[in-house]
């Protein structure tokens, strides 16, 4: 018996050995076929524009640096997540990629000939690697579904249910064959429930409960996919140490180094000018466009940054004068909200809204990277149910944060509370950077910027279910 259980576990452990060198191959082709139009580019046209044209290795340079950095921008927008993603996804994160580093190519492409180069090449490459990226992408996900049979997967749920539901609506019914739905008190009174299973999910378990799980799923090989909790996400921060001759983790407040904040303002400040002199145009077109809808083209609201100091953020205004003419502060229903104006659905769909708050960077007021925002009234509220909620508050607000690029306008407190501690707990200038590059990836998905339910006035929700899930 000992001997067969050994043998399934290395049968095991050879397939999923498999798995991961035939989906690393599958993603290094994608990155050599995504080159090839850009390698067609540069020997075709660019190589010979330029006035110290490279022979041999070192037009093998530029084309190799072209596919490091389609590799570095597509594992920033998850674009070669075959099990995960959509083809839609995929084809969208991909192009995001592509277009990006030609962006940064033109550019070198300018200074290496010391001119402005024509753009149509790109153009022509970026047209064929769409057609590339959508050939792969469906070839692709057919072969992996057609070739790796979902993962029998159980869900150990405690204080959140429907997560079997969100498997469903996401699409990853494909990747996970939900078999089991146990509550965890069932689990722990016999963990053999989860005999033949692949994959967990946990939701909403409390810790105890689910590290005897957690050590079950780890000697069996089981692979555990685990929803955070608030003391997770901040043990994420903790700094390994050791005292007494024992391992420590030390745990503190957002603390990060003064080099860190340093740089990051000064980023800020870099970054915010420059996009205020680029941007100006549209703002001042933006500007007229409100105004001639009538009322002012800008507004102040109250909002929240580190440690509860309060202070007015500047936004182009998109809703009617008369908005929370009650004095009641509501989110958004989205799209079909009657307070939004004509020209309000328009630049609040890809966020020129938000433009008028580089200048609350640049004053030093936010910064471009943290968490959002929130009005004090709207935060009392959460704070009510949620009392962790003021911990959002350890670092100076942001133009676009780590719940803005992971989450949605109506994510629930609780989640939003999550996400934004993630950031908190793990401070870094790659982690700001992958934010900024992430937050470009978001601002044409419609789901990002999905209202409150028809008749809340925060993403509380009106029942039970909006924090389950």
């Amino acid at each position: 018996m000992a001997e067969h259980k050994q043998n399934m576990g290395n049968l095991r452990s050879a397939n999923s050995r498999f798995h991961d060198l035939t989906l690393r191959f599958v993603k290094i082709l994608n990155a050599i076929v995504m080159t090839i139009p850009f390698a067609f580019a540069w020997y075709v046209y660019y190589a010979d524009k330029i006035r110290a044209p490279y022979y041999r290795r070192g037009n093998w340079v530029i084309i190799l640096l072209f596919l490091l950095l389609y590799v570095i921008f597509g594992r920033t927008y998850e674009a070669f997540m075959v099990s995960y993603n959509r083809i839609s996804e995929m084809v969208y994160s991909q192009m995001l990629a592509v277009i990006i580093s030609y962006a940064i190519y033109y550019v070198i492409f300018w200074l290496l000939a010391g001119e402005l180069m024509p753009v149509w090449p790109l153009l022509l490459a970026i047209l064929q690697s769409l057609f590339l990226s959508i050939a792969w992408s469906i070839f692709t996900h057919r072969w992996y579904f057609k070739t790796f049979k979902p993962r029998r997967t159980a869900i150990i749920w405690d204080e959140r249910e429907g997560l079997d539901q969100l498997v469903d609506s996401y699409g990853l019914d494909k990747k996970f064959e939900v078999v089991k739905t146990v509550p965890v008190n069932e689990c722990l009174e016999d963990l053999s429930v989860l005999k033949g299973i692949q994959a967990v999910f946990f939701a909403g378990i409390h810790s105890h409960d689910r590290n005897v799980i957690i050590k079950y799923c780890v000697e069996h090989k089981i692979t555990s996919f685990i929803i955070p909790r608030v003391g997770d996400v901040l043990m994420s921060g903790a700094r390994q140490m050791h005292m007494f001759h024992l391992p420590m983790l030390r745990l503190e407040r957002y603390n990060p180094s003064p080099e860190y904040l340093f740089v990051k303002r000064l980023f800020d400040i870099v970054a915010s000018l420059a996009a205020l002199i680029i941007l100006s145009p549209l703002m001042i077109v933006v500007a007229l466009l409100i105004r001639k809808d009538g009322g002012p083209a800008f507004y102040k609201q109250c909002r929240l940054t580190k440690d509860g100091k309060k202070f007015d953020v500047l936004k182009f205004r998109s809703m009617r004068t008369d908005a929370e003419k009650d004095g009641v502060a509501r989110l958004s229903t989205g799209e079909n909200d009657d307070r939004i104006t004509p020209i309000g659905k328009i630049i609040r769909k890809v966020r020129i809204d938000e433009l008028p708050q580089l200048i609350n960077i640049l004053k030093g007021d936010m910064s471009i990277v943290g968490p959002r925002p929130e009005r004090p009234e709207i935060a009392a509220q959460y704070e009510e149910t949620l009392p962790e909620f003021r911990l959002r508050l350890q670092a100076k607000c942001g133009l676009t944060g780590y719940a803005q690029v992971y989450g949605k306008y109506n994510t629930t407190p609780y989640d939003k509370l999550q996400m934004d501690l993630m950031y908190i707990s793990n401070p870094s200038l790659a982690q700001d950077l992958s934010i900024i590059f992430a937050t470009i990836k978001i601002l044409f998905l419609p789901e990002s910027t999905e209202g409150v339910a028809e008749g809340q006035t925060t993403a509380m929700g009106t029942d039970d279910k909006s924090a389950k899930l």
